[in-house]
């Protein structure tokens, strides 16, 4: 990474007004088209299926063949993002993993409040059990509500008795849908991505009414007490920075295999900027790699 790569991607996700006051629609459009800017590299294969019911999309990086899967979700606040927005990153992580990807396009609020998400992620989860693909060899990661919603989706499986992933990447994690964490105000101005009211505006969509510490919303809240290994990455220049703290803490108090890493001066969700950032790519490629130690080819 240079400081100039970090500048220049600064420079362009502020050249706008955030969309905090925006209604759902315009907010996805605007996500919709920053990802006209990042496509998948060249050579990626992708197939769309119905995953249990839920649209969804097997995305392939170039040259990848054997049996470790993963099921991915994508952030966006549970309001915004989709199937085009995280294919690049899908596709990169697919060759850093050796993996294909499930990417899901799980259902959004305010249309589809809590669970609908989590109800989603099961379902697919459940889906690529039924093709016969082992739990041995399936990784799952999200980034933003994605990652919370990672987290979400393993508590769900294990307490419906399913049989556990190999492991788990939550990368920049939402966790805590009342934003108490101490970096929600610490960062705010450092951050050029995730403010409070935003979040907050969010949340309540996701809600609908629901409570703001139910476990399966706000995994901060779960007892996360055997889940798989998990790899949590997180930029020190993040509101949601101590999301992804409090939730390593939590892991490792429920006896939980989990690591942390913080990458300096990472904004939120870094990943999906591989073109851009070295450090994008150096932060997928240790995912990758933390997959396949863990799951099976």
């Amino acid at each position: 990474m240079t400081v100039q790569e970090l500048d220049s991607l600064i420079d362009l996700l502020t050249s706008r007004p955030a969309p905090e006051n925006l209604p759902p629609a315009e907010m996805r459009e605007r996500f919709e088209k920053l990802a006209e800017f990042l496509p998948p590299p060249a050579g990626t294969a992708v197939e769309s299926v119905d995953a249990g019911g839920v649209p969804s999309e097997w995305v392939t990086a170039e040259g990848v063949s054997g049996n470790r899967v993963i099921l991915y979700l994508h952030g966006g606040g549970y309001v915004i993002g989709s199937l085009n927005t995280h294919r690049a990153l899908a596709s990169n992580l697919s060759r850093a993993a050796g993996a294909r990807v499930l990417v899901v396009d799980y259902r959004l609020a305010p249309e589809h409040p809590f669970p609908a998400a989590v109800d989603d992620a099961v379902a697919a989860y459940g889906w690529l059990l039924d093709q016969g693909i082992s739990a041995a060899d399936i990784a799952i990661s999200g980034d933003s509500a994605g990652g919370g919603l990672t987290i979400a989706a393993l508590v769900a499986l294990r307490d419906k008795g399913l049989a556990m992933p190999a492991c788990a990447v939550p990368i920049s994690p939402w966790v805590d849908l009342e934003g108490t964490g101490d970096s929600m105000t610490a960062l705010h101005d450092a951050d050029p991505m995730v403010k409070k009211p935003g979040l907050a505006r969010m949340a309540d969509m996701y809600l609908g009414g629901a409570d703001a510490k139910s476990p399966l919303a706000a995994p901060m809240h779960a007892d996360l007490t055997g889940l798989p290994p998990m790899l949590i990455q997180v930029g020190t220049r993040e509101t949601l920075l101590d999301d992804a703290r409090r939730l390593h803490r939590n892991a490792l108090a429920a006896g939980v295999n989990s690591s942390l890493e913080e990458a300096g001066g990472m904004i939120h969700v870094w990943h999906l900027f591989g073109p851009m950032l070295s450090e994008a790519r150096e932060a997928i490629g240790r995912a990758g790699a933390f997959m396949q130690v863990h799951a099976g080819g």
